[in-house]
């Protein structure tokens, strides 16, 4: 049997380049979802709830566009029209969620917002699952590790610009930070406009650049010789619960690391704005339109280009860290090292100290996207990356999804609207990720 021919260096980082649109995207919601919400009325205690969207959205769609992406064939290929079609509407969505408050005189804002979220999140998923599956379906095994690591370098660029946008339009071109209440201030809208911009360009350039191999190459590879089972084929939808009832066991494994890894995460993403406003702005809970309020929400976006920066850095290293160390090995310690970093924070009164603990997050964040899909890769049969890659999503979305429902009601009762303890709760849950990953099997280091 043919084996996969490795590619330049050139040839998988244009591959990837169009995770840097979907990432200068996502870090647009990561860093302002929230401060548009409230902008709109949304409370602390509730802002988890509208973030559910990210998560379901995630959960319907990766599993579905992986199942049919690996049996999708068209003259773009089986992977790249879901690129295309995700960034198109993204892009839609990006240019008509910060205007949400002049869409209707009917509906409120606030649920135009969530709805806008909604579809963003849907297309996003839509687009970036099957850029997990095609390193695989393009890399061989002993690439993969590397074809990842460019993939977490470009999402760290695209998160940086997406992190820092905000702030510099507002600090360094001068364009207006502050609003009436109930208005989205103009250098957040103009970010979502540029962001609409650059995801649709990244994506057209990995789809003129990259080009998949036919049905007839990848059976000579061993990559799709299931997909023309007529047995298989018949089955249709159904298939997708067969398959996640049948995933290897590295993959059960690798969910648990993946439950506590994304429970933390969506607890930073959620919750960073109002406990930085808090914690070290000393505002109130209610305070979300005031000059300071926006000052800290800015500052929100420059830490999360940060640790983004540190990301996009850091991935260099993953392989190299990889053969030292093993990538069990590799993923622990990044996890530890940002479970210190999130707990650090509450020890922090200096805005400009906080760069130091997202220094730490950087480091665990391009493990997180990087090494559990090249142990995963390993273990999974070779026709059917794109629907476990899909599956593998669960293991993210289902903790967001937990963490949505319950997250705020804890921090308002438990806490007293303090969102400074919902970034301890998120270094405990990364600490206890990083002792999981302890228990997985890695299929390579096994054979090796």
């Amino acid at each position: 049997m043919k084996q996969l021919p490795r590619l330049s260096t050139a040839q998988i980082w244009n591959m990837s380049v169009g995770f840097l649109g979907i990432q200068f995207g996502f870090a647009l919601q990561n860093a302002n979802a929230s401060r548009i919400l409230q902008t709109f009325g949304a409370n602390v205690e509730h802002l988890s709830w509208f973030w559910l969207a990210a998560p379901i959205t995630g959960m319907l769609v990766q599993p579905i566009v992986g199942h049919y992406s690996d049996r999708t064939w068209t003259r773009l290929g089986r992977r790249r029209p879901f690129f295309l079609a995700g960034a198109i509407f993204a892009a839609i969505a990006l240019i008509f969620m910060p205007n949400s408050g002049s869409l209707t005189l009917f509906i409120p804002p606030m649920l135009i917002g969530a709805g806008m979220l909604m579809v963003m999140d849907a297309s996003f998923n839509v687009a970036m699952e099957p850029f997990r599956a095609l390193v695989a379906d393009k890399l061989p095994n002993e690439q993969r590790a590397r074809g990842f690591s460019v993939q977490a370098t470009l999402i760290g660029i695209g998160a940086v610009v997406g992190s820092l946008i905000t702030y510099v339009l507002a600090e360094w071109l001068g364009v207006s930070k502050t609003a009436d209440p109930g208005i989205v201030p103009s250098n957040v809208i103009y970010s979502f406009y540029v962001g609409a911009a650059v995801l649709v360009g990244a994506i057209i350039w990995t789809v003129v650049t990259t080009k998949e191999y036919s049905a007839k190459e990848l059976k000579e590879f061993g990559v799709a010789e299931e997909t023309d089972d007529t047995k298989e084929k018949d089955a249709g939808f159904m298939q997708i619960f067969k398959d996640f009832a049948a995933m290897p066991k590295t993959m059960k494994q690798l969910g648990l690391v993946q439950f506590f890894s994304w429970l933390a995460l969506f607890g930073m993403w959620v919750f960073t704005t109002p406990a930085i406003a808090q914690h070290i702005y000393g505002l109130a809970p209610n305070d979300t339109a005031s000059a300071e309020y926006n000052n800290a929400a800015n500052w929100v976006g420059v830490l999360f280009g940060v640790y983004n920066g540190v990301a996009a850095i850091f991935a260099f290293t993953l392989p190299f860290l990889a053969k030292k160390i093993s990538r069990k090995g590799t993923h622990a310690a990044a996890l530890a090292i940002g479970a210190v970093g999130l707990i650090s924070i509450y020890f922090i009164q200096s805005p400009t100290m906080l760069i130091v603990p997202m220094i730490a997050i950087g480091i665990a964040w391009a493990s997180i996207l990087s090494m559990p899909y090249a142990i995963l890769s390993s273990a999974l049969p070779a026709a059917k990356y794109g629907i476990y890659m899909g599956l593998f999503n669960f293991f993210i979305t289902m903790p967001q999804i937990v963490n949505g429902i319950f997250g705020g009601p804890i921090i308002k009762r438990v806490f007293d609207s303090q969102a400074i303890y919902a970034l301890i709760i998120a270094g405990v849950s990364l600490l206890i990720a990083a002792i999981s990953v302890v228990f997985v099997e890695d299929k390579m280091e096994k054979e090796g």
